[in-house]
């Protein structure tokens, strides 16, 4: 009750209240007044406040609220399943396709997520549908009809009722609320991605752009760009960093996936990361202060796509960042599916693990023992074998990783902190880390490393971008 009466944005995503009188469900820092005590509810969920018969604020938008930091921060099934449905799995495979990437059975899966969250799968996945279809709606000119199925529904009018069951307004009034933003004449979708403050953009599109590969990746006018693999389709996003949010264009060849390349790319910017808690507990070190201090809200750069930064991190084994670039150039231009980029320098979608099993390893310019880590690595990835997506098992997953030849505790750590998002990822061997380590008067070995690091847990993947941030490294500086 406090956090709505202080009308603290930090609680947005977390959790929704409703109001019996009105019928109406908000974010915890929506302006209108609170109502009395006792004609509030609190939800766990939107999809929870939805079924309980609430339609959305008109005013604070709570459908257009950071998602909760717990489904990145934890790795138990509920997590895991939030992920995959923010991730289109429900859309694109059902229930039963969740309950199978998860690995427990659909009455499972349904328990455990109405347990906590008051809400089956397909209650949040229509959730996650309305959102898309308003997003649709008030950013482009695209018809109603096409809306309605680009967002996931089976049909225009179960568009129709959920529109106007959750928003209270039909889609023609949605629209004409919004402003005249429309901009599907250009194929282009407009949005803001919101986030928690603060945000330090610097080691965030530092690191994504430092380590871009070409023609996958750029840094144009002030804009990240990047193409994205999607399940109907392809797509190029532009990602620019704001004061209160994170500037977002959007080019699919398929507005089925719109949902989805959000998720991904919320997920690659870390945007729904909570950073008071995790500034707050890295604070309590008294080396680690100054560097909170000086720049707060430093986020965890993630990736679209675990696969192919598993894929870049044993090409950025012991070579300098130049040099994994260029690698991974190459075999973009050998392996990748071209794409026609009219606003940029954008030429093709990063390999598929089947293309790249499909190498001659004789023409991969890396030393035998890396070839042969590679070819394993990739083969392994392209049978299924590894599950490095949204809702993998992290520590299965390392376990995994770690018994394939060649990836050691550097390579494991690095694709669990970006593939997997684990916000505890460490790697206590890394040279950055090391000479940071030395310069602040920290245990240089490994293993006392993170024997001093275990005071920073949960957040160790956070710890290491201040660390890093100590060196003068193209990473941690925002682009000119």
């Amino acid at each position: 009750m406090r956090a709505v009466q202080s009308k603290d944005a930090r609680f947005d995503g977390w959790f929704f209240t409703a109001v019996l009188t009105t019928r109406i469900y908000c974010r915890p820092s929506c302006p209108v007044v609170p109502p009395k005590v006792e004609n509030m509810r609190f939800y766990p969920s939107a999809a929870a406040a939805q079924q309980a018969g609430f339609r959305a604020c008109k005013r604070c938008r709570p459908d257009a609220s950071p998602g909760s930091p717990e489904w990145n921060d934890r790795a138990d099934l509920v997590a895991r399943a939030m992920r995959l449905i923010a991730d289109g799995v429900v859309d694109t495979d059902g229930v039963p396709g969740l309950a199978t990437q998860l690995g427990y059975s659909v009455r499972q899966v349904q328990r455990q997520l109405v347990a906590e969250l008051g809400a089956g799968p397909l209650a949040i996945a229509r959730a996650q549908r309305a959102q898309t279809a308003r997003l649709l709606i008030e950013t482009t000119s695209m018809p109603m009809a096409d809306i309605a199925f680009a967002a996931g529904f089976t049909s225009v009018r179960a568009f129709n009722d959920t529109v106007r069951e959750v928003f209270a307004l039909s889609p023609s009034e949605l629209r004409a609320r919004s402003k005249g933003q429309a901009a599907a004449v250009t194929g282009m979708i407009s949005l803001r991605l919101p986030f928690r403050q603060p945000l330090n953009p610097d080691n965030l599109f530092g690191h994504l752009v430092a380590t871009g590969v070409p023609g996958v990746e750029e840094w144009r006018d002030g804009w990240y760009r990047r193409t994205l693999r999607l399940p109907h389709g392809h797509g190029v996003v532009a990602l620019r960093p704001m004061p209160d949010h994170i500037a977002c264009q959007l080019s699919l060849s398929d507005q089925r996936d719109l949902a989805i390349a959000i998720s991904r790319c919320r997920r690659m910017l870390d945007l729904d990361a909570d950073p008071v808690a995790v500034d707050d507990l890295l604070r309590a070190d008294p080396v680690l202060r100054p560097l909170v201090d000086k720049a707060p809200g430093r986020r965890v750069p993630h990736t679209v796509d675990g696969a192919e930064f598993a894929v870049r991190a044993v090409l950025g084994q012991q070579v300098s960042t130049a040099a994994a670039r260029t690698h991974a150039g190459r075999l973009v231009l050998a392996h990748g599916e071209p794409i026609t980029d009219p606003a940029g320098g954008l030429t093709h979608l990063f390999p598929t693990m089947q293309a790249l099993a499909a190498t001659d390893p004789e023409t991969l310019a890396f030393p035998k023992a890396r070839r042969t880590t590679f070819m394993t690595l990739v083969e392994t990835l392209a049978a299924g074998e590894i599950d490095l997506g949204a809702g993998a098992d992290w520590n299965r997953a390392r376990d995994q990783l770690a018994a394939l030849p060649g990836i050691g505790p550097w390579t494991v750590e690095s694709i669990a902190m970006r593939a997997l998002g684990d916000p505890d990822a460490f790697v206590a061997s890394d040279l950055g880390i090391k000479y940071a380590a030395r310069d602040l008067g920290l245990p240089e070995a490994p293993k006392a490393l993170a024997e001093h690091a275990r005071a920073w847990r949960p957040w160790r993947a956070y710890a290491v971008q201040y660390l890093w941030a100590t060196g003068d490294h193209a990473i941690n500086r925002l682009p000119a």
